[in-house]
């Protein structure tokens, strides 16, 4: 096979497990009933004059599965995380008392969990535009290249091939997240 052509795969592919990776980042911000402390990593705090994400501030627990335990690294910060934390609009209510911010993380109602479902749906959504943009990109490299016909045309079969693997595994990261969603 052509090195242009290998080179062109690789950089498809690379660009497909770009999209993957986001769309794993997104989907832990999605809850799906359970405390984690990813919940919390939009929070922005603003500490000393600069905004500054509250795992760098504080130290963020999960006692239990519906709890999730802030503990800032300076006291006097209590204030400025709860503020950030409602600010945030992620629903939670933060309880401050006086040594840490507890939240409670309220069950999720049947009318959220669908919600939930097609925020992850549209997640799902942009991770397939930026393989099919990947996609994209490597056929116009490939016909830009000075090879044979059948040489384009295999190069492209591969390209598609590698586009449904990729369209398969995000639906199959789909599935699995709306079935924890919707599970009670």
């Amino acid at each position: 096979m052509n090195e242009d052509i290998k080179f062109i795969l690789e950089t498809t592919k690379e660009g497909m497990e770009h999209a993957i990776t986001h769309l794993e980042k997104e989907f832990i911000k999605i809850r799906a009933g359970r405390a984690n402390p990813s919940m919390l990593s939009s929070v922005m705090v603003d500490y000393y004059g600069s905004q500054t994400p509250l795992a760098q501030v504080s130290n963020i627990n999960t006692p239990d599965a519906r709890t999730i335990s802030v503990q800032p690294w300076e006291k006097n910060l209590l204030g400025e995380i709860e503020t950030a934390i409602m600010n945030a609009n992620l629903g939670f209510n933060p309880m401050n008392n006086g040594e840490m911010i507890i939240i409670n993380v309220p069950p999720l109602t049947e009318e959220r969990r669908v919600q939930l479902v097609k925020q992850a749906k549209a997640e799902a959504e942009d991770a397939k535009v930026g393989v099919r943009n990947a996609r994209q990109d490597a056929k116009k490299e490939i016909r830009d290249l000075d090879i044979s016909e059948d040489l384009q045309k295999n190069a492209e079969v591969d390209v598609q091939d590698l586009t449904d693997s990729y369209t398969k595994k995000i639906d199959a990261f789909l599935a699995t997240k709306e079935a924890e969603i919707m599970k009670v």
